[in-house]
């Protein structure tokens, strides 16, 4: 066996690409717009990328597919079935695709995540015979759970469902219990049904672990819808972009803004992010500003929280750090901010009155508030917000907490009742994000920089169906 599977994980959107090597020759399975670093990866292993396929018409990112098959002469693979405006080798169910002496695809339909779904069975030659090593799934069957069945619109939610359900089981009986399963979505990614995780997975283990090769096929469609969550606005272009074809990336360097032109774009409306850690963001801030720290899923959360098009500028500490976000936006469409500015928070303020501080607490702090015993310099907690998504806050909240998802904040500011806010979330990061939108508007605000799973030992009150859930 002369091949290797390589992967080339993009954790901040939850999704994984794959190289397939036979040490001439190569296959990348759904590739991210930033092609560089498969380049890269191929270039180091010394091989040819001769196929270039898409397990399906992405609605989470922006393919790099397309550009890569370009730059390389490779054949660019994507269902027949699928409406694109560019040219593509087109496939079908059935279809057999030699890679080489040494590895060939197969191609299996399996439409639940979208209608013309396919998954690429890998045949490896053993003895002049060919044996399955594994399958990429794209969003079909995934570690512990499936894609989503609802990103073609609710109308077509059950229906795709019970496809899923079926493809599920069409692999798991096409292939031996030992092919490994090599799935795109499912490591965070908004696109799975739900959140399970594993470091790799065989067909075997699925048939023990995944309720889709466990429950009835109704069970398992009820199951599945009841448990989806909403998913990010941006969803809405990518599939349309990936369709009509992606236009090469580019990550060249953007203007730089003085603090004049920052305070411009701040009075104009536009949105102006500052990546730092939210700790960094909480002690000194230029005010007008949205805390949007690279340690988390900072272009998932940008994506979904504007309105599309609406410019935006980059605040970081160094210039590899607003590289690094160009990359991160790039990825969903967002391709070239509108300016940049690195340094201190002092070096983008015109004058001192344009810093701000935002107060950090803990659970504690906030059950010592809620008894009586308000730690001193905070504002007594008149609202407890809770931005966690509705899963999260069903399955466990705090007593007298109001619920407003953070995708949903922007939009819902007046909703609140008067008073401070004392806003929290699973960890620390969404509540900075709310935070940073609430001293915008005006409203005092603590954010709750603590775990969830830390509130009941704090001596918070919890209510809802799992109370110690985080």
């Amino acid at each position: 066996m002369k091949f290797t599977v390589s992967v080339l994980a993009t954790s901040s959107l939850g999704d994984r690409s794959y190289l397939a090597s036979d040490g001439r020759v190569a296959v990348v399975v759904d590739p991210q717009r930033d092609i560089d670093r498969i380049l890269y990866l191929a270039g180091e292993k010394g091989v040819r990328i001769t196929h270039v396929v898409e397990t399906h018409i992405h609605n989470d990112y922006v393919s790099g597919g397309l550009e890569l098959a370009r730059v390389t002469g490779a054949h660019y693979l994507v269902a027949a079935a699928e409406p694109v405006e560019f040219g593509r080798l087109p496939i079908a169910d059935g279809d057999t695709l030699p890679v080489s002496d040494a590895m060939r695809l197969r191609v299996i339909a399996t439409p639940g995540h979208t209608f013309h779904h396919l998954s690429y069975v890998l045949d490896y030659a053993n003895d002049g015979a060919w044996q399955p090593a594994g399958v990429f799934t794209g969003g079909s069957l995934l570690f512990g759970t499936t894609g989503r069945t609802d990103l073609l619109g609710q109308q077509h939610a059950h229906e795709l469902a019970h496809h899923q359900h079926a493809s599920a089981r069409r692999l798991a009986d096409l292939l031996p219990d030992g092919a490994e399963v090599w799935p795109t979505h499912g490591f965070g990614s908004f696109c799975s049904a739900s959140q399970t995780d594993a470091p790799e997975s065989t067909i075997g283990r699925e048939k023990e672990a995944n309720p889709v090769l466990r429950l009835a096929a109704d069970d398992f469609i009820t199951e599945t819808l009841a448990g989806l969550d909403a998913y990010p606005a941006y969803y809405a272009h990518m599939g349309v972009t990936n369709t009509n074809g992606p236009t090469p990336v580019d990550l060249t360097p953007v203007a730089r803004a003085d603090a004049a032109e920052l305070r411009r774009r701040i009075n104009a409306g536009q949105w102006v992010v500052d990546l730092r850690h939210r700790k960094a963001y909480a002690t000194s801030h230029l005010a007008g500003t949205v805390s949007l720290g690279l340690d988390g899923a900072m272009s998932t959360w940008l994506g979904w929280l504007i309105s599309w098009g609406t410019p935006i500028t980059l605040l970081a500490e160094t210039s590899a750090q607003i590289t690094e976000a160009q990359r991160e936006l790039a990825r969903i469409g967002i391709d070239r901010p509108a300016a940049q500015a690195t340094g201190a928070a002092e070096r983008w303020a015109a004058a001192r009155d344009q810093l701000r501080a935002l107060p950090l607490a803990d659970f504690a702090a906030l059950a010592a508030a809620r008894a009586g015993r308000l730690p001193t310099g905070l504002p007594a907690p008149d609202v407890v917000l809770d931005v966690r998504m509705t899963t999260e806050w069903t399955a466990g909240h705090i007593a007298g907490a109001v619920h407003l998802p953070l995708p949903e904040l922007p939009q819902r500011l007046t909703d609140l009742p008067t008073g401070a806010v004392w806003v929290h979330c699973g960890s620390g990061y969404r509540a900075a994000v709310a935070g940073s939108l609430l001293a915008n508007a005006g409203r005092d605000v603590v954010v709750i920089d603590d775990h969830f799973t830390a509130a009941a030992g704090a001596g918070v009150t919890l209510v809802g169906l799992d109370a110690t859930r985080g």
